[in-house]
């Protein structure tokens, strides 16, 4: 068996399928994107631009929520990130698009306006982003009421989205005070061992942040 993982720590999306590796504690080849040779390796399998990639022995999976199905269905692991029930697994895909559409896209509103420096929309985004994403917190402070982890009380799929999105999420538009539920949420991820393994890796990549990273977590 032979699995390559194309990555970068400092990545979202790609942290998310790391931590489904990590949770499951299946085995990996991880080619750091930084490292030589690993772009074109990627280019190769995946012409997008775009990462995390996953090479199955010779078989290509692209797009992080694809990824971790591809590992529930092909590679199991110590623990399940979907549930076998097919409406509480319903729920779970729910929520990874969630975090992914409604917490994650608005938070790169004002980060792809600063990377692409033409500074006429910053501010813009930035208000785009803040309203968004009060939102998204709203609906989310509501939901995660009596939850421990996003879909109930077992670790899934989705908590691997939320952890990393609600992470850069509070750095752009600070979780406030009128959602403790999410708060707390975001608090409780941070001490799980494979997001803290997670954001450690990508602490020394915080000068990539163009909002520059706030001094906290």
């Amino acid at each position: 068996m032979s699995l390559t993982l194309y990555s970068h720590p400092f990545s979202s999306y790609c942290q998310k399928v790391l931590m489904a590796f990590w949770e499951k504690d299946i085995a990996f080849t991880y080619r750091h994107m930084e490292h030589p040779g690993a772009g074109d390796e990627r280019a190769a399998l995946w012409p997008f631009g775009k990462f995390p990639v996953l090479n199955d022995n010779g078989r290509t999976i692209a797009e992080s929520s694809i990824i971790i199905e591809h590992l529930e269905m092909h590679h199991g692991g110590k623990v399940r990130l979907l549930p076998e029930d097919p409406k509480a697994a319903l729920e779970v895909r729910f929520l990874d698009r969630f975090f992914d559409n409604y917490v994650m896209t608005p938070m790169q509103k004002p980060v792809g306006e600063v990377l692409r420096k033409t500074g006429g929309r910053k501010d813009i985004a930035m208000e785009e982003a803040r309203r968004e994403l009060d939102t998204a917190y709203g609906w989310l402070d509501k939901t995660l009421e009596g939850r421990t982890w996003a879909a109930g009380e077992s670790f899934t799929m989705a908590d691997c989205a939320a952890a990393p999105s609600l992470f850069y999420a509070d750095w752009v538009h600070q979780i406030g005070s009128a959602f403790p539920n999410v708060r707390a949420y975001r608090a409780r991820l941070l001490k799980r061992p494979s997001f803290a393994r997670a954001v450690e890796e990508a602490r020394p990549y915080r000068g990539y942040f163009p909002l520059g990273a706030p001094d906290r977590d």
